[in-house]
């Protein structure tokens, strides 16, 4: 994704190295054409259409030549060209023949349409010019050579239209400092490490079958028992706050979203209709606002005094997502959503709002999710949003006062919003330092409306009321492949799908930890107990390798002693105790899910 050149201290870096890429391909394949080539977060790319399939051993002469070209200090240099005389200069160059129409046009690189004086200009370095809007350094010399490095070569069709035709797009990353390059490889190398895909995979969670479908996982015994886990907990801290759960199914009629609005603004992602008859439609639900809607026009005559209400659901949606969009569990066709809709007054904004702001707090914190910020998520100047001026006016307002009145820092962000309302969302940083968007609060003031809801007032007289669409961890489908990564596996106690393994040294202590194993499970654990032949050094490296939080020696002294020999996943040894104080350490961890 494009960055901000305002926002991103980098950009002006990065913009500078993919020119000097740009050139550098060019010098190698002379009658190569090129594309686009912006800056990205942490990084820059370029696409290019080139005689033959590039290598990595091409990276190299390409990454050698940059330094060439950077060596020589050669000035950026910016200048504004007419319509014609840009045609003229990329007479040779398809792709920039094709933006600069768009630009004549008054649209963007992108085919969005521009808003204020459409400007044609260049930058040249050295012998390479290019159509761009800068900005750049002031010159090659400013690049250190020692920090930057191309990372990959990816296919990408023009303007990402599977239609066009199929460039080839390299990627590279660049830096101030040579340090600054280590530790983003680094992390690169810890993401690896870390990988949800390959760990689901080693740590036997979750698995993907052509047999069912691209984007729709399959979740393991113990995948399962994480998944419970997770749903377990938010549903206890909800029940506390004075959250009540439903269930609203899985299909719906299609008219229903006709009238809120989803069909209009959201149909290209819901999966085909399954019609039984010309009036009667039905989709997979892809969300469940309108369902809660339903339910509340339901339950008969509503007072002021009732509100709030607050409906909570742990519901399986269908998205028909994109498949090149598909990736592991963060971006799946079958969601299950922590979902709340909470109904109520006006007045009563802005304390639902610190309500759902105490859930969120209390549910990131657990997961050691405490480094995140807030962003605003604002109705853009295009897009799909629903028509309605005074109600988003009112909703913004409420929103940006509820952040304000709990004194929540946030940044804006025009075009980020719902189609029916503005957004707080929740950008939470793991222990890598990468950003997720996890929870999210949005004000509705318009579906309510569009689906009859009302409560009737202190004056007689029936009112709309607002509702507040509240997530805590997203979909537990995204936020179990986060928190794979974010613990690299190594789950807490609580929420480790086996928690303790054990290892007898030999077959004459197999007895004393089958009673043993089943004096904890009977308490609440989850144990299992490695009575493979194999060496004990073996089993506890097994047990490492599955990351399981306690291994449980039994010889012959701890048989004699009612004990067993405590050691950790990460290979500390904390000495032999007695059964009982072990389970009483293990269900305080799990209570407390410190």
């Amino acid at each position: 994704m494009p960055v901000d050149p305002k926002s991103d201290p980098y950009y002006r870096l990065r913009h500078s190295l993919a020119h000097v890429m740009a050139q550098a391909v060019l010098e190698i394949f002379p009658d190569g054409k090129v594309a686009i080539g912006p800056p990205i977060e942490n990084g820059f790319y370029y696409d290019f259409d080139l005689p033959r399939p590039l290598t990595p051993e091409d990276l190299t002469e390409i990454e050698q030549r940059m330094k060439r070209i950077i060596a020589g200090n050669h000035p950026f240099i910016y200048r504004e060209v007419s319509a014609e005389e840009a045609r003229q200069l990329f007479a040779n160059q398809p792709y920039k023949l094709e933006l600069i129409e768009g630009l004549a046009k008054g649209l963007d690189e992108y085919g969005e349409t521009h808003h204020g004086d459409t400007v044609i200009s260049t930058y040249r370095q050295d012998t390479f010019e290019d159509l761009c809007r800068g900005p750049h350094l002031n010159h090659t010399g400013e690049i250190n050579p020692e920090a930057f490095k191309l990372m990959s070569i990816a296919g990408a069709y023009w303007r990402g239209d599977e239609k066009n035709r199929q460039l080839q797009r390299i990627y590279g990353t660049g830096w101030n400092t040579k340090e600054e390059l280590e530790a983003y490889l680094h992390q690169l190398e810890e993401a690896r490490k870390r990988d949800h895909r390959r760990l689901g995979k080693e740590l036997g969670l979750f698995f993907f079958s052509d047999d069912i479908g691209p984007g729709l996982p399959i979740f393991t015994p113990k995948g399962e028992i994480i998944r419970h886990e997770m749903e377990k907990f938010v549903r206890e801290v909800q029940t506390r706050y004075g959250y009540q759960h439903v269930w609203t199914g899985n299909v719906v009629k299609e008219q229903l979203y006709r009238k809120s609005g989803h069909y209009d603004n959201y149909r290209d992602s819901m999966f085909p209709p399954m019609v039984e008859s010309e009036d009667l439609v039905f989709r997979l639900k892809p969300m469940n606002c309108p369902s809660h809607m339903t339910l509340y026009n339901q339950l008969g005559v509503i007072s002021y005094r009732d509100l709030p209400l607050r409906f909570a659901e742990f519901a399986t949606l269908y998205r028909y997502e994109d498949s090149g969009a598909l990736s592991g569990l963060t971006r799946v066709r079958a969601l299950t959503q922590d979902d709340c809709h909470i109904f109520c007054r006006p007045d009563q904004i802005q304390e639902e709002f610190s309500l759902a702001l105490q859930v969120i707090r209390e549910v990131l914190g657990t997961y050691k999710f405490t480094d995140y910020k807030v962003r605003l998520s604002l109705r853009g100047k295009e897009g799909k949003y629903v028509q309605d001026d005074e109600k988003w006016e009112q909703a913004t307002a409420a929103l940006r006062a509820a952040l304000e009145a709990n004194g929540v820092e946030y940044f804006e962000a025009e075009g980020e919003a719902a189609f029916y309302g503005p957004k707080a969302d929740f950008l939470a940083r793991d222990v890598l330092g990468r950003e997720w968007q996890l929870s999210t609060i949005q004000v509705d003031f318009i579906q309510p409306a569009r689906l009859g809801c009302e409560y009737i007032g202190e004056d007689d007289k029936p009112h709309t009321p607002v509702v507040l669409h509240r997530a805590v961890t997203g979909t537990t489908e995204r936020f179990m492949g986060v928190l794979i990564e974010h613990y690299g596996g190594a789950f807490p106690l609580w929420l480790a799908p086996v928690q303790a393994v054990v290892i007898p040294i030999t077959d004459k202590q197999m007895e004393y930890a089958r009673k043993v194993r089943q004096r904890l499970f009977a308490a609440g654990l989850r144990v299992e107990l490695d009575d493979n032949r194999d060496r004990m050094q073996g089993k506890i490296r097994r047990a490492q390798l599955q990351k399981i939080p306690y291994m449980l020696i039994i010889g012959a002294r701890e048989e004699a002693a009612d004990a067993v020999a405590v050691r950790t996943r990460a290979g500390e040894d904390l000495g032999a105790m007695p059964v009982d104080a072990f389970l009483a350490r293990a269900l305080e961890e799990i209570r407390t899910r410190s």
